[in-house]
This record gives C-alpha cells, sequence and structure tokens, in this order.
C-alpha cells in the first residue's frame, strides 16, 4: 500500500482564506492562493487533497490564477506508464500578488464610489 502525507490548514491558514474571501475574492482561489502560499508546487490532485476543493472548483481557479499570472505549470513524466503530470507552482511571490489583490480591492472601490457620487447627482 503507498503512503502519502495529506496536508490541512491551520486555523491561521482558514483565517487567511475568510479574509481574503471578505474583500470580495471567489473562495476557490482564495482556497488555492492559500495553499500555494505554504506549498512550493503541487499536483491538481495534490491541491484537491490539501486544499479540499473538488477537480472542476481546482481546474476554475487555475485557470483564473493563470489568467492573472500568478501561476506557471510545467509537465513532468509519472511514476507509470500515461500522461505526464503538470506540475503548479506560483509565478510570482505572495507579497507580488498581495498587492495585485490591493490594487484590484482599491480600484473596485473607487469605481464603486464613483457611481454612488453619480447616483446622487442624479437626484440634484
Amino acid at each position: 500500500m503507498r503512503q502519502e502525507k495529506i496536508q490541512y490548514f491551520t486555523e491561521k491558514e482558514e483565517e487567511f482564506v475568510n479574509l481574503l474571501i471578505e474583500i470580495g475574492m471567489k473562495k476557490i482561489v482564495a482556497k488555492m492562493l492559500v495553499f500555494f502560499a505554504g506549498t512550493p508546487e503541487a499536483t491538481s490532485r495534490d491541491i484537491e487533497r490539501g486544499a479540499d476543493m473538488r477537480q472542476p472548483e481546482v481546474s476554475k481557479a487555475l485557470n483564473y490564477m493563470m489568467e492573472q499570472g500568478w501561476i506557471t505549470s510545467r509537465e513532468t513524466s509519472s511514476e507509470n506508464k500515461g500522461r505526464p503530470k503538470k506540475v503548479y507552482k506560483l509565478a510570482k511571490p505572495i507579497t507580488e500578488i498581495m498587492d495585485c489583490i490591493d490594487k484590484e480591492t482599491e480600484n473596485k472601490a473607487h469605481h464603486k464610489l464613483a457611481l454612488i457620487k453619480k447616483l446622487r447627482d442624479y437626484l440634484h
């Protein structure tokens, strides 16, 4: 029988996920970002187990994070015959990603404030 090490989020990591969700990040992206903050690289199966996500959620979050330029991938040969596995890792340090999130959140807030001002102008 094969043994594997299974990772679980700590209470602090769960809090990090919840904070990211509160500022407007999708839960699956928040979980994956926190997972990669503590893991140098992983396969999609590792992510499913470590972040407690289903495969479609992992794929969706990976696609979003790749579009943002936060994640890169490489192929590695599998232990058995068959398709090579993709291994994912952060493309930039977590601090740079947090800076991107900060700017995006700030831009959204400014946009919403501008819309509110426009609404107020309609009333006068």
